[in-house]
């Protein structure tokens, strides 16, 4: 009976911490970081990384030195990009604690500036999706000024003014509906008052003006 090779039991691993400024503090922001590793190695590589907190894990077997070194080489140069990796919808919403509708509504009216677009295939399917992308750096300036409670206070006192103005539209298009003469009255006593301006040029004419 053959012996078993404990070398090929033998697993080969290595390391990477992701830092703050990697993440900015977002779980999120980091599982985005290994999908982008993930993304950028061969398909029988990529279950070989794995992420526990903010520490990233590369394993395999010994047997497999050569592929280990090239998914390493991979990870690395991630890590070296993983700071200005451009911050995908859902990562945004993590780091700023916003809801999609506040991203949508802030994207649209200049607020959150978007840095491009990103197309890409659904797993499994053939639809493509395209979405808006931001820039980290200005992401983490948004987060470290907390103008996020500023601009729910602008929306909040925006949408206030809304509705006191439509409440108060509604209340003068019941008044005319119950009162209809009232503009015609109105009407009246405007052409009335134009009537009694008559003959102004003529007397601007004459020259008492000047």
């Amino acid at each position: 009976m053959p012996k078993t090779d404990k070398k090929c039991d033998i697993e080969l691993f290595r390391t990477w911490t992701l830092s703050t400024a990697m993440t900015l503090g977002s779980s999120v922001r980091a599982k985005g970081i290994l999908h982008e590793i993930q993304a950028r190695l061969p398909a029988a590589s990529k279950k070989s990384i794995s992420l526990d907190g903010n520490e990233l894990t590369l394993a395999m077997r010994a047997s497999e030195k050569t592929a280990f070194n090239a998914a390493a080489g991979v990870v690395s140069g991630v890590m070296n990009e993983a700071e200005t990796l451009p911050v995908i919808p859902r990562e945004i919403q993590d780091i700023l604690v916003i809801k999609p509708s506040e991203r949508h509504r802030w994207l649209a009216d200049g607020r959150l500036p978007s840095a491009g677009t990103r197309t890409v295939r659904l797993n499994g399917r053939a639809r493509q999706i395209t979405f808006h992308v931001f820039d980290p750096k200005v992401v983490e300036d948004l987060l470290d000024r907390g103008v996020v409670d500023e601009w729910r206070v602008e929306d909040a006192e925006a949408k206030a003014a809304k509705r006191e103005k439509a409440t108060y539209q509604r209340k003068v298009e019941r008044s005319l509906r119950k009162n209809p003469k009232a503009i015609k009255k109105d009407d009246r006593a405007i052409d009335e008052r134009a009537q009694q301006l008559r003959g102004w040029e003529e007397f601007d004419s004459d020259g008492f003006l000047r």
